[in-house]
């Protein structure tokens, strides 16, 4: 699946309040295993597997960025 591709999978969402097991949940979607969510620590290295989730300040899930 490709970064395109999770985007439209994970549009459904945009606009909920993130709670940890999100993550799960992405990971089943996409078979990508490092999703890392607002506010965690992550390495600087390049990892093309990587989904970030964006949250605003009310924890809304706002998209998601890769890498």
């Amino acid at each position: 699946m490709n970064n395109d591709e999770i985007l439209q999978t994970l549009a459904h969402l945009i606009g909920t309040r993130y709670e940890p097991s999100v993550k799960h949940i992405i990971t089943q979607l996409t078979g990508r295993p490092r999703v890392v969510g607002p506010n965690e620590i992550s390495t600087r290295e390049y990892d093309i597997t990587r989904i970030h989730i964006n949250t605003d300040a009310n924890q809304l899930i706002q998209g998601f960025t890769f890498n």
